[in-house]
C-alpha cells in the first residue's frame, strides 16, 4: 500500500492496532511526567537528623575539625536513598581554618577507594523519574564537602566512603602551603550496630581504687610478666589460648590503628548476627563482624573482640582484649590473645563446629606487629615473659582441643598519635624471641670473622 493511500485511511489503520499497544504507548508518553510529579523523593533537612549527636571534635593549633560517620538510617534520611545498600557511607566533616594559608583536604588519606558525589548519586539513582534524579543529583552536590578551606573560613559537608559498621576510623590530613600539615585521627561510633563491647561498663573497670599507676619501664615490664598466662573457661578451672599481646596507649590511638588496618569489631550474638553468620558459612562469604565465643580473663569475658576477615568466614585473624588495672604514664594497658583461623572442624557440643586455629600462634603475634607498624600509630614494641614456651614437638591445647606451640613471650605494643614512619618505630630490648637471638649470634659470628 502506498503512503498516500495509507494516510487517506487513518481510521481503519487505528482500528487494526491492538488496544494493549495503544495503552502501552500512552503510558510511556505520560507516565514519566506523572512519576516526576508524585515520586516521593523527600530527603530530610540536616537539622532534623541527629547525626551530630555522635560527632567528635579535635583541635590542632589553629585548626578545628568535627567528624561524624552516618549510620544507614541517617544516610537514608538525609539523602533519600539507601546508600548503605550499595556499600556507601557518608561522613560529615566541618573544618575551621584559623591558619593564614589555604588548607587542602586529601580524601585519599581517609579512604583510597572513596566515592565521588556523582558516583554515589549514580549508583543509587532512581531508574525512571528524571525530575527526581535531578533533585537527587543536586542534593548530593549541595551537601559535598568542598576543598580547599581558605583562611578564616569554615567549610562543612559530606564525603562518601566505603561502609563500616560499629566503629569507623578516620584519618584526615589537611595540607597547606609552606609545608604545613595537620593530621587528625578519629574513632567515631556508627549508630545502628550492636557491638560486643557495648555490654561492657569500662568506667567500672577503671575505678580509681583498683588502678595501679606505673611510671618507669622496668616497673611496667615486671607488672606485665605478672599478668595471667592464658585465657580460661568461665569456671576458671581450665586454661586455653596464651595471652600473647599487650597494648599500651590512649584508646583514641590504639583502636583507630587496628581499624585502619582492616580490623573490625564483633557483633553481639543476636538473631540477625546468627543469620548473617549462617549465610556466610553456607555461601563461604566474608563476614567482617561475625560474633566470637567468649574466653575469660580476670573472671570476665573479653571486653573487646576484633577480627580481620580474609577470603571467607572460615579464614580470619581474631583477637580478644581485656582492660587491665594498670596505667602506664596515664595510658591504658590491655592484655590480649590473637590467633589465626584457618578452617572449621566438627566437635561434640553446641554449636557442633568450631574454628581450627593455626598452631603457630607466634606467627599471628608477629603478623600483628608488622600489620600495625603500617598503621602509622605504632611507636615502640617489646617482648616480655608470658605463658612460657611450648615447643612444636610438645604443644599445648586450647579450650576446644586445638594444639598450639609458642616461644612463650607476649608482644608489648606502644601507641601514639599518627603519623609515624617505619623507621621511627623503636624496639625495646627486654626479652628476645628465638629469631632475634639467632640474628644476634649471626652478627657476633660475622664480627669475629
Amino acid at each position: 500500500m502506498k503512503l498516500k493511500e495509507l494516510l487517506k485511511r487513518p481510521r481503519s489503520l487505528w482500528l487494526r492496532i491492538p488496544l494493549w499497544i495503544v495503552a502501552v504507548w500512552l503510558l510511556l508518553l505520560v507516565g514519566r511526567f506523572f512519576v516526576d510529579l508524585v515520586w516521593p523523593y523527600k530527603p530530610k533537612p540536616l537539622d532534623e537528623v541527629p547525626f551530630l549527636d555522635h560527632a567528635q571534635t579535635r583541635t590542632i593549633g589553629p585548626v578545628r575539625v568535627t567528624a561524624s560517620a552516618l549510620g544507614p538510617n541517617e544516610s537514608q534520611a538525609i539523602f533519600g536513598v539507601s546508600l548503605a545498600l550499595y556499600g556507601i557511607q557518608p561522613v560529615w566533616l566541618e573544618v575551621e581554618n584559623g591558619d593564614n594559608v589555604p588548607l587542602f583536604y586529601l580524601r585519599a588519606g581517609t579512604d583510597p577507594e572513596w566515592f565521588s558525589p556523582y558516583e554515589a548519586y549514580w549508583l543509587t539513582r532512581f531508574k525512571a523519574p528524571r525530575g527526581a534524579n535531578r533533585r537527587m543529583e543536586d542534593r548530593f552536590y549541595a551537601l559535598e564537602f568542598e576543598s580547599p578551606v581558605f583562611p578564616g573560613q569554615t567549610n562543612s559537608g559530606f564525603i562518601f566512603t566505603r561502609l563500616d559498621e560499629g566503629i569507623k576510623a578516620l584519618d584526615l590530613d589537611l595540607v597547606g602551603l609552606g609545608e604545613k600539615v595537620y593530621s587528625f585521627t578519629f574513632s567515631v561510633v556508627v549508630p545502628g550496630f550492636r557491638a560486643d563491647y557495648e555490654r561492657v561498663e569500662f568506667e567500672a573497670l577503671q575505678h580509681p581504687d583498683s588502678l595501679v599507676s606505673i611510671e618507669t619501664e622496668e616497673e611496667l615490664r615486671r607488672a606485665l610478666e605478672q599478668l595471667p598466662c592464658c585465657t580460661t573457661n568461665r569456671a576458671g578451672d581450665r586454661t586455653g589460648d596464651p595471652l600473647n599481646l599487650v597494648l599500651v596507649g590512649d584508646p583514641e590511638n590504639i583502636f583507630p590503628a587496628l581499624t585502619r588496618r582492616g580490623w573490625h569489631p564483633t557483633e553481639q550474638t543476636h538473631r540477625a548476627a546468627i543469620w548473617r553468620t549462617i549465610r556466610s558459612f553456607v555461601l563461604r562469604a566474608r563476614y567482617r563482624y561475625s560474633p566470637v565465643s567468649p574466653l575469660y580473663v580476670f573472671g570476665r569475658p573479653q571486653d573487646i573482640a576484633g577480627q580481620k576477615a580474609r577470603g571467607t568466614i572460615h579464614l580470619r585473624n581474631h583477637a580478644r582484649f581485656w582492660l587491665t588495672p594498670i596505667l602506664f604514664r596515664g595510658n591504658t594497658v590491655w592484655v590480649g590473645q590473637i590467633s589465626r583461623d584457618i578452617g572449621v572442624r566438627f566437635i561434640l557440643g553446641f554449636p557442633p563446629t568450631t574454628h581450627k586455629i593455626d598452631p603457630d600462634v607466634d606467627e599471628a603475634r608477629t603478623g600483628l606487629i608488622q600489620d600495625l607498624a603500617y598503621s602509622q600509630a605504632l611507636a615502640r614494641f617489646a617482648f616480655v615473659k608470658g605463658a612460657g614456651a611450648a615447643p612444636r614437638d610438645s604443644p599445648r591445647s586450647n579450650l576446644t582441643g586445638d594444639p598450639y606451640f609458642t616461644d612463650g613471650l607476649r608482644a608489648v605494643l606502644f601507641f601514639g598519635p599518627r603519623p609515624r614512619t617505619l623507621d621511627e618505630v623503636e624496639y625495646l630490648d627486654w626479652e628476645r624471641p628465638p629469631r632475634f637471638q639467632q640474628m644476634e649470634r649471626h652478627e657476633r659470628t660475622r664480627t669475629l670473622e
